[in-house]
Formats: structure tokens, C-alpha cells, sequence
């Protein structure tokens, strides 16, 4: 697909024409011409909408439940397809150099269409969608907001990574899903602490630490517990090294400082181009291998589009996995 040609914009005159026409379309039934694969099954009564839902950038009116949605992160992406819908529209992650959706929910966005760059979404190709529901957040869209809610009812969560399951709630109730999501995240939760339980035991009852380092085009980054990471480590039961045991989002070190990344099990991401990260740099140097994980063998590569950019519950359950075969005990199931 042409990224480029994509990003072209149309005159403002055609632009203008473009988001009346999405929104005289989002405001009627929604239903013709719909694409086959990308309907919402029903999930609740009827009577549960029309429904405002208040979000961080004011309120959305939905008038029925959503059939046509466009996500704007990877977060998103994750939510929604957990409940069961297939967004006409999405951005891939904004750090995925090479392009393309997450492979890990290939399976489910087949009739997805590519809106990004995630930065600059493509406004006309949204429109021509005719959405009846946008997902994101203000840490990415605000400045486009107005934009995108004359196009269809936007829903805009704070901020993205640690509040990840307040976000769920806020798009289930844009979606009419409460329940499914309520019931997506305990279930997920059970198995989070059935693993930390099975991890402990096979630990002599304590659980191990584990530290996550990403390599990203700059500073290595060592992700906190304010982080979609830190918070399923959390929920698995695990310890953090005193690095991370801080209630931040991450801790940019050079290579030099690279020791504050040791603990039992180490996680590694890779978020850009290996070639643009210090990753080869920071690896090679004695205070890398020195550490008692590189040691112990017990250094991780995971993917970055699960452990970083996934931010939902297929994610989350991805992580587990990994964990899991790390720590030497079965997936949670």
C-alpha cells in the first residue's frame, strides 16, 4: 500500500464536502453499502442507546450502537477486536518502522483498512469510511479532535500505556459492550494470578524480579510500573528491580547505566530498526555483560508490538505466554 499517495489531503473545499457527507451518513442508520466482515454484532438492548458517554475532550452522542468504527492506536485496536468488532478503519503502531498492522491480531483486521500515519491520520480516507464511531486519545489526537468528531462521534481517552483498562471501559461503553469488557478483563485477571501463583511455587514461594528494557532510536528505555507493562507484571505477581519499581512510566539510561536493568528475568524489546537503536552498543559493552541475567541466561527477547505498543487484553495474554515460557511453567489458560 502507497503510505505516500495515502497522506496526500484534498482542497479544504473537498475536505469540508468529504466530512459533511461522513456525517449527514454517520447520523443515519449506517447501513448501506457496509462492507461484509465488518458489522458489530448486537450486545445489548436497544433501548441502551441513543447514550452520551463523557470522555477527556467533552461528550459523544451515539445515536445507535456502533457498527462502523475507526481506531487511531494500536490500543484501540486491541479493544475493539477483543469485543468482537472489526473496525473499518486503524493506524499500525506508531513505532513499527516497517509498516502494517500488529501480526498477532492479523487474523481479525483482514478487512481493515490503513488510516495513518498514526501522526497525521488521513482525514478523507476516515470520512469515506463513513464511521458512526472514533477511538483514541488526547495524548495523540487532540489537536484533531474537532476534525474527526464532525466526521463521526469521537471518543478520546486521556492518555494511553498505564490506564489501559480504564480505557477498555470507556470504549465498551461507546460500543454498548460493558459487559463483554468486564468480563474480558476479570477473566484475564484469573489467569494473571494463576500464573504469578505457579511462578511463586515453582520459586520456592517468592517471585522472581523482572525488568523490561526496550531499545529504541535514543536512550534505552527501562519500562516502570506506570507502563501497559508494568502493569501486567504487576498482575502476574511479579517483583520489579529497584529501577522500575517507581511509580513512572519508564527511565531513560545510557549505556554505562545499563546495570539498573539487571533482575531475575529480563525482557527484551526492540521498538525501531536494531541498526538506528543502541541496542548492538549498549549489548556489547562489560556492564551488559556483567549483568546476572546475561549471565544466568536468562535475557528475553519478546515482540515490541505486544509488550509495548499492544496496550489491551490480547496483548496482555500475549505477554503471559511469554512470561510463562521464561519463568518455565505453563501459559495460564
Amino acid at each position: 500500500m502507497n503510505r505516500s499517495a495515502r497522506a496526500r489531503r484534498l482542497p479544504a473545499a473537498a475536505l469540508a464536502a468529504a466530512l459533511s457527507t461522513a456525517l449527514l451518513a454517520a447520523c443515519g442508520s449506517g447501513g448501506d453499502g457496509e462492507p461484509a466482515g465488518n458489522t458489530a454484532a448486537a450486545s445489548g438492548p436497544a433501548a441502551a442507546f441513543p447514550r452520551t458517554v463523557a470522555h477527556a475532550a467533552g461528550s459523544a452522542e451515539i445515536k445507535a450502537q456502533p457498527k462502523r468504527v475507526v481506531v487511531l492506536d494500536s490500543g484501540e485496536l486491541d479493544d475493539v477486536t477483543l469485543l468482537g468488532i472489526t473496525p473499518v478503519g486503524a493506524v499500525s503502531p506508531h513505532m513499527k518502522t516497517e509498516g502494517g498492522f500488529p501480526g498477532y491480531l492479523k487474523d481479525k483486521i483482514k478487512d481493515t483498512k490503513d488510516v495513518g500515519p498514526m501522526n497525521e491520520p488521513n482525514l478523507e480516507l476516515i470520512a469515506s469510511l463513513k464511521p458512526d464511531l472514533i477511538l483514541s486519545s488526547k495524548v495523540r489526537h487532540a489537536k484533531v479532535y474537532d476534525k474527526l468528531n464532525a466526521i463521526a462521534p469521537t471518543v478520546l481517552a486521556e492518555t494511553t500505556g498505564f490506564p489501559w483498562k480504564e480505557n477498555l471501559a470507556l470504549y465498551a461503553q461507546a460500543l454498548g459492550k460493558e459487559a463483554e469488557a468486564k468480563q474480558a478483563l476479570t477473566d484475564y485477571e484469573a489467569r494473571a494470578a494463576k500464573l504469578g501463583e505457579a511462578i511463586k511455587a515453582k520459586n520456592g514461594g517468592t517471585a522472581p524480579t523482572a525488568s523490561v528494557v526496550r531499545f529504541v532510536a535514543g536512550p534505552t528505555r527501562l519500562y516502570q510500573k506506570q507502563s501497559f507493562s508494568g502493569v501486567v507484571l504487576k498482575d502476574a505477581g511479579l517483583g520489579r528491580p529497584a529501577s522500575q519499581d517507581v511509580d513512572k512510566s519508564m527511565l531513560e539510561v545510557s549505556a554505562e547505566q545499563i546495570d539498573q536493568a539487571d533482575a531475575d528475568l529480563v525482557f527484551v524489546t526492540v521498538a525501531d530498526d536494531p541498526t538506528k537503536t543502541k541496542q548492538s552498543e549498549v549489548q556489547n559493552t562489560p556492564v551488559w555483560q556483567g549483568l546476572n541475567a546475561v549471565k544466568n541466561n536468562k535475557v528475553f527477547n519478546v515482540p515490541d508490538e505486544t509488550w509495548m505498543s499492544g496496550i489491551g487484553v490480547q496483548a496482555a495474554d500475549a505477554m503471559l505466554a511469554d512470561i510463562a515460557k521464561a519463568a518455565g511453567v505453563d501459559a495460564p489458560r
